[in-house]
């Protein structure tokens, strides 16, 4: 069986898609269906390459059961649009910067993540990075009703 391959992207990775890509992992550990997925993220700018996600981004997935301390931030790269099956951005500016420089024949694999939350109203993930705690708690809400959600569509 081929691994459904799925990559999360905001600005520079390291508080929304870290945030998605460990929600989604766990997700799909707990539901038993971890091996039908290759899950990474990515950021549409090279601001903190190589570096952990935000602390507060951790500490807010690990008061949940989620660590996030394995993912390092990298910036997205033409060849991923061609390596994953779905490219989730956060937001609509990211989901632009993508759309912009995807190649025709992949612009189908580039969504908006909180498409796949239909419940919310939110079209956009907030980045709480200049945010306090409330931002970074309101941002794991939303990556939780996504993440299921995209889970639910894509697993038979």
């Amino acid at each position: 069986m081929n691994q459904i391959k799925v990559l999360f992207v905001c600005m520079g990775n390291i508080c929304r898609s870290p945030t998605a890509e460990g929600v989604f992992t766990k997700l799909t550990e707990d539901l038993g269906t971890r091996d039908r997925f290759l899950i990474d993220s990515a950021g549409t700018h090279a601001y903190h390459v190589g570096e952990e996600p935000d602390s507060r981004a951790q500490q807010t997935a690990k008061q949940r059961g989620i660590d996030l301390s394995y993912i390092r931030a990298r910036k997205f790269n033409q060849a991923d649009f061609e390596e994953f099956d779905y490219i989730l951005a956060m937001d609509s500016s990211n989901y632009q910067i993508l759309i912009n420089a995807c190649p025709d024949a992949y612009k189908h694999k580039v969504k908006m993540f909180l498409d796949y939350a239909p419940q919310r109203e939110e079209s956009d993930v907030p980045d709480p990075y200049y945010g306090g705690q409330n931002g970074f708690n309101h941002v794991f809400d939303l990556v939780a009703d996504a993440s299921k959600g995209f889970h639910d569509s894509v697993v038979n």
